[in-house]
């Protein structure tokens, strides 16, 4: 059993030991214990990772469902941006269970084993290179992830869990069908229906312009309803403010990049020619949703909800950074999948924190905690910090390339975007500053804070990685990226080489694959 494989299945079988754990501490601690062995596993991975191949490494493929007329199999690889994401996976995994030890002691069993089998279905997303078990662990996800909200959310909990569980899986739907029209496809060039993307690629390519532009919504409606992006947004408020802490850390920090992820890995991937015929409206809707999901957040009084809609401005940046197509968009799409996976991820961990200690959200309950808990206030401007995008933290580096590859477009041909996409950056820094202030600044304007502890030693320990990732990134980018780099150059060169072939009668010719 290679790496990869491991990595999915370790967490599987921890989830289903749990079965036989009943104590609440001894099932923390093995469910913790199977997280540290998975990012040991990825540790080994990274380091076994050659960032100078464009293409898919550490491949595992074997045989699964086959027939005469079928060929399905269990294959696993990884690029650069896989790798990135794998890895934030498992850091955050074991990050969000320490920061949130004590948030919960309700059937903490089951809560552990749902968290290991949502870390299995994240990573076999990540790493799967045949469609079909692609679309299994993608909605393999929902379970483990309905019910977290559903039994350990808030007041609306139901409403929030059934809303999250519909919208994400009727846009699952149009991506089945998708894939079951490329294997189609793919069986009149190989004789079999498969579902290996590489296979998938090379029929893509003879695929005539309408049919692709057919596939490539059928993709991305249920890649952006996962992003959000804007307007297919609406469910993502609820899930958050209604989830557990660990629930929206890992929503936040981890499930909302499956949509991006997805966005590159296929609508770009399999039908760059509708990608280029969409690349505008792709962006306008990402324009759109980081304007609108500022002004959301500036008037929320919940405080959950105001990062919940931070989100939305944020993953706008990174889908016009994917579909600008060039160079530096795709690069800055990618770190900033990695960037908003810890800032907004540590301000939903830090703020289950201090819920912990207060149990409300409204910010008009709260002002001037700084003076009660100082440490918690230096942690927490440090995460909207990054949030807002402060040079010299990890989310100056991400917003900067997105808007670089905006401008240089030469698919979107209008620098309109990156001037209005610049207005969110400002707006952030309005909502989450005015957020800061009210929250801890000026004097206590709650007498039952006056009680409030500051962060505790364990809790400490949880922020301190986040916060060295955040400077590390900040000020020395270009360690994480070059996992990356060759891979998303070969992407864009693919793209703009596509842009020059006519809509009809083409064949798109695909990066080469290179497999170690």
């Amino acid at each position: 059993m290679g790496l990869l494989s491991l990595l999915i299945f370790i967490p599987l079988a921890g989830a289903a030991a749990l079965h036989f754990v009943r104590d609440a501490k001894q099932s923390k601690i093995f469910a913790l214990s199977v997280m540290l062995v998975s990012f040991v596993i990825s540790l080994v991975l990274y380091f076994q990772f050659d960032s100078n191949i464009p293409g898919f490494q550490l491949l595992e493929k074997h045989p699964w469902i086959t027939s005469k007329t079928i060929a399905i199999s269990y294959f696993l690889g990884v690029d650069g941006m896989s790798m990135l994401l794998i890895l934030l996976t498992t850091f955050l995994m074991v990050i969000a269970l320490i920061g949130t030890w004590n948030a919960t002691d309700k059937k903490i069993p089951g809560l552990m084993a749902l968290l290991l089998l949502l870390e299995s279905g994240m990573i076999g997303v990540f790493c799967s290179l045949d469609l079909f078990q692609f679309y299994i662990f993608w909605e393999l996800i929902l379970i483990p992830m309905y019910f977290i909200i559903g039994i350990w959310g808030g007041e609306r909990k139901i409403y929030a869990a059934v809303k999250f569980f519909i919208y994400t899986l009727a846009g699952s739907l149009f991506m089945l069908v998708a894939i079951i029209w490329l294997g189609l496809e793919a069986s009149k060039v190989t004789g079999v229906f498969t579902t290996d993307f590489m296979a998938l690629q090379t029929a893509s390519a003879k695929l005539s312009l309408d049919v692709q532009q057919y596939l490539f919504w059928a993709f991305a409606i249920s890649f952006a309803i996962k992003v959000p992006l804007f307007p297919f947004h609406t469910w993502l408020p609820d899930a958050h403010v209604e989830a557990p802490t660990i629930g929206s850390v890992i929503l936040a920090g981890v499930l909302l990049k499956m949509g991006t992820y997805g966005m590159i890995r296929f609508n770009l991937g399999l039908f760059p020619q509708a990608s280029i015929e969409y690349a505008s409206v792709m962006c306008v809707l990402a324009v759109i949703g980081i304007i609108y999901g500022a002004l959301v957040a500036m008037v929320q009084t919940d405080i959950k909800k105001l990062i919940a809609y931070s989100s939305v401005t944020h993953m706008g940046f990174i889908v016009l950074g994917i579909f600008s197509m060039t160079r530096e968009g795709l690069q800055g799409a990618v770190i900033q999948m990695v960037n908003h996976g810890l800032s907004t991820g540590m301000l939903f961990m830090m703020f289950g924190m201090m819920y912990e200690r207060t149990h409300t959200r409204a910010i008009k309950d709260y002002g001037g905690l700084a003076k009660i808990t100082p440490h918690f206030a230096v942690f927490f401007a440090i995460a909207m910090l990054s949030s807002v995008g402060l040079p010299g933290l990890n989310g100056f580096v991400g917003e900067y390339l997105t808007l670089m590859g905006a401008f240089q477009s030469s698919i979107l041909h209008n620098w309109a975007y990156a001037i209005f996409s610049c207005t969110g950056v400002i707006l952030a820094a309005v909502y989450l500053l005015w957020m800061y202030q009210r929250f801890m600044l000026g004097p206590v304007t709650n007498d039952h804070n006056l009680g409030v502890k500051d962060l505790s030693g364990r809790e400490i320990t949880s922020l301190i990685p986040l916060v060295l990732f955040m400077v590390w990134i900040g000020i020395q980018p270009m360690g994480f990226m070059k996992l990356s780099e060759k891979g998303m150059n070969a992407q864009s060169d693919t793209l703009l080489g596509a842009k020059s072939v006519k809509a009809s009668g083409y064949e798109v010719v695909q990066p080469k694959i290179i497999i170690k």
